[in-house]
């Protein structure tokens, strides 16, 4: 009897579960039961890898906002140091560069810039004679020096005033060289060397090519980056939503703070309206916002510090999300509005992001009843079951997860076989996890058919993708592949279906016929309980 009743409760659990899984539906979706998504990464949010031919008309290219740099005395053979890694004279007395002696650039003109410390402080020289120090804790004209380059690495650093820096013997560094120093082994000549210039968004282009040049190049690739032929493509290809990084400053378009440049509202506009017509939905997701809240380039972060959880920075924010939701809470293509995009684990608490998750629900909700809101997991070390516990809204609540077999160096030796085996064993199950949580869906809002893997064959990337599409078709909302456009191949939306490296509609097929088979099973199973 037992026996009897058991094969009863399974056949039912079974049979119900596969009933729910075929019939569950994301609102407002017309045909496909969930999103099935593209990134439109790089265009109304820059990210310099996308494309990189977007940075390459800016003069002295290496020495953008954020690029780091050290300065060698070529003289004294010792490095320029900020003690301590600021807050005293500065001193030029090291044979080795470290973090003390590496300075952050803010980038003022072609030739201008202010040198920020690892703590945050500025260089400043208060006119000729002056012992530079890095005490301030921000910049004027007084921490803004010019560089004069020869051919090679060598430079001179002169003030506002027209003093060039030196060495002295004394190891400090002083505003008082005489004349007009030449390229030879003198105390006002540095040996400068870039330690990194890896920043390339938004701040690092508007600022790079100055407002007028800036503007001329984004109009440019906002109006052909992506067209109303992206939409189309996509609709012919089975996605049926597009997810939209944004900016802040799109809220203040047309005319944004400096050095940001107006114009992505009008194309959001058209993004929409593209949508519209081949019935594909928006989630407009605010990848950027003030102050930054992951300190990379993709959230326009000027020297890669992290400025967003200032209670300034998180209003800011707030105002932003109530912008995009009343402007599109009515629109016909929207489907949902994520609230902030990747917030750092380690910079970016709880403690700060749930409220501001809870104020930025409650602002769309004042908008609409039914837009769904997504809150992103944060990256680093933090488990997505933390925004399951917060109690952040109660109606079409959404989280955001990023698989990456990327970006740790758990990946980088991984066989093709270890990189499906991942997502298997560690990907899948947490899906399902997440799936059985009560409380919001689950959203893969970005992934790539990419690893680390090297001369990877057209076979195994397929078989990659086979597997994570296979895999993320079961979250809850579904999923959003990044991005649709980008130079590198297999980042490539658009490449990855043209040359069948990613085998969209084959996956869909194939999920949907093992859901038939398996609940062709159990409708079998659950006639044989009966007649027993």
């Amino acid at each position: 009897m037992e026996l009897v009743i058991s094969k009863w409760v399974f056949a039912f659990s079974l049979f119900s579960w596969l009933i729910f899984s075929v019939s569950f539906s994301v609102e407002g979706l017309d045909e496909d039961s969930k999103v099935r998504g593209v990134n439109l990464g790089g265009w109304l949010v820059l990210e310099g890898w996308i494309k990189p031919s977007l940075f390459e008309g800016i003069p002295n290219p290496d020495m953008l906002d954020g690029t780091q740099v050290t300065f060698k005395s070529v003289k004294l053979q010792k490095y320029v140091c900020a003690e301590n890694g600021g807050g005293s004279d500065i001193s030029v007395n090291r044979e080795a560069a470290s973090s003390w002696e590496t300075f952050t650039l803010w980038r003022v003109s072609e030739f201008e810039f202010q040198f920020r410390t690892v703590q945050g402080q500025f260089l400043s020289c208060y006119g000729n004679g002056c012992v530079v120090s890095a005490t301030a804790k921000s910049a004027s004209s007084t921490e803004t020096f010019q560089i004069e380059r020869n051919n090679d690495d060598h430079v001179h650093i002169k003030t506002k005033s027209g003093a060039y820096l030196q060495a002295t013997i004394d190891n400090q560094l002083v505003a008082d060289y005489p004349g007009n120093p030449g390229w030879d082994d003198n105390a006002a000549t540095f040996e400068m060397s870039i330690v990194a210039n890896n920043l390339h968004g938004d701040y690092q282009l508007g600022n790079g090519y100055g407002h007028n040049k800036a503007k001329e190049v984004l109009e440019r690739h906002r109006s052909i980056f992506i067209d109303a032929g992206d939409f189309e493509f996509l609709h012919r290809n089975g996605i049926n939503t597009v997810r939209i990084p944004v900016g802040w400053w799109i809220a203040y378009d047309p005319n944004p703070p400096a050095p940001f440049i107006g114009g992505t509202l009008k194309a959001l506009d058209n993004a929409f309206s593209w949508a519209h017509a081949y019935k594909i939905k928006c989630i407009i997701d605010l990848h950027a916002a003030p102050g930054s809240q992951n300190g990379m380039e993709h959230s326009a972060s000027r020297d890669g510090t992290i400025g967003w959880t200032t209670s300034e920075s998180v209003s800011q924010s707030l105002h932003v999300i109530d912008f995009l939701a009343s402007r599109y809470a009515n629109h016909p293509a929207l489907l949902g509005i994520e609230l902030l995009n990747e917030p750092s684990a380690t910079s970016v608490l709880l403690d700060i992001l749930v409220p501001y998750y809870k104020q930025g629900y409650e602002i769309v909700r004042k908008h609409s009843p039914s837009a769904y809101v997504i809150v992103c997991q944060r990256i680093g070390n933090a488990n997505p079951i933390e925004l399951y516990q917060a109690d952040i809204g109660s109606h079409n609540l959404v989280v955001d997860l990023h698989y990456y077999n990327l970006f740790d160096s758990f990946f980088i030796n991984l066989s093709p076989i270890e990189n499906i085996r991942f997502i298997y064993e560690s990907r899948e199950p947490q899906i399902h996890a997440l799936n059985d949580a009560k409380g919001p869906l689950v959203f893969i809002g970005e992934w790539v058919n990419e690893w680390n893997v090297t001369n990877g064959t057209q076979a195994e990337y397929q078989d990659f993708g086979r597997t994570q599409l296979e895999v993320y078709d079961a979250a809850s909302f579904g999923w959003s592949y990044w991005t649709l456009k980008n130079d590198r191949e297999h980042w490539d939306f658009e490449w990855n279906i043209k040359n069948n490296y990613l085998q969209l509609s084959n996956s869909r097929k194939n999920n949907i016929v093992n859901r038939l088979i398996w609940l062709l099973l159990a409708l079998v199973w659950f006639h044989r309980c009966r007649i027993l």
